[in-house]
């Protein structure tokens, strides 16, 4: 059992980390709230983040899981697909992707309003989480609540770590990344998107899904 949380955990935490690093409306808040409010910055919009995504995860356990014994294959077809689909654009927009900022900040920083404000108006956050993130978290919720529990902390410390770097990157005016190697990193997150979304399509073929070992 210890084996299979590290593995969700980590598991939480990659595919966590593909969504922090792609540029969006929460990473400029962060850059925005960093500039005018120094490194903490990072992890109060991760925190602001985080609760959005806690009443998410509350509603697809409790609302989706009852029907997972009927639909459990569709959700995680779905699932997979949207893996897939999510890798493919990352990898494209990689390729322009870049985290330019201004030296002025716009506003004042409320980063913990700007971490729930960002998150509920970007719609590919909820295109994510009613299929990518119900069909990662039901599955491993299938495992028992300790791994569910697990997947979503991984998601955080993604989340977490990527917005703390971002902010404390800023604080010491230099970023610790330049462009060329954002790019690359972010590319490698869309080709394990692509990679993994294959790998659990399989796996619904095979029967596997929902008990295989570190996988959802």
């Amino acid at each position: 059992m210890i084996q299979e949380t590290l593995g969700m955990l980590g598991l939480g935490f990659i595919i966590g980390l593909t969504g922090a690093l792609a540029p969006g409306p929460t990473l400029i808040a962060t850059i925005n709230s960093s500039l005018a409010g120094g490194w903490s910055m990072g992890p109060r919009v991760t925190l602001g983040h985080a609760f959005v995504e806690l009443l998410m995860v509350i509603v697809i356990i409790t609302g989706l899981s009852v029907a997972v014994s009927a639909y459990s294959v569709i959700i995680a077809a779905v699932g997979g697909v949207a893996l897939v689909v999510f890798g493919a654009l990352t990898i494209r927009g990689a390729r322009t992707a870049n985290l330019s900022f201004s030296e002025t900040p716009s506003v004042s920083p409320r980063p913990f309003l700007a971490g729930i404000l960002t998150s509920i108006s970007n719609p590919y956050f909820w295109i994510w989480w009613f299929t990518v993130g119900s069909a990662l978290l039901i599955g491993a919720y299938q495992g028992g609540l300790i791994l569910a529990i697990a997947f979503i902390l991984g998601h955080w410390g993604a989340d977490l770590a990527w917005l703390t770097l971002v902010s404390a990157s800023i604080h010491r005016g230099r970023f610790v990344l330049d462009e060329t190697h954002y790019r690359w990193i972010l590319g490698l997150c869309g080709l394990f998107l692509i990679g993994f979304g294959l790998y659990y399509i399989v796996t619904i073929g095979s029967g596997e899904w929902g008990s295989a070992p570190g996988s959802p």
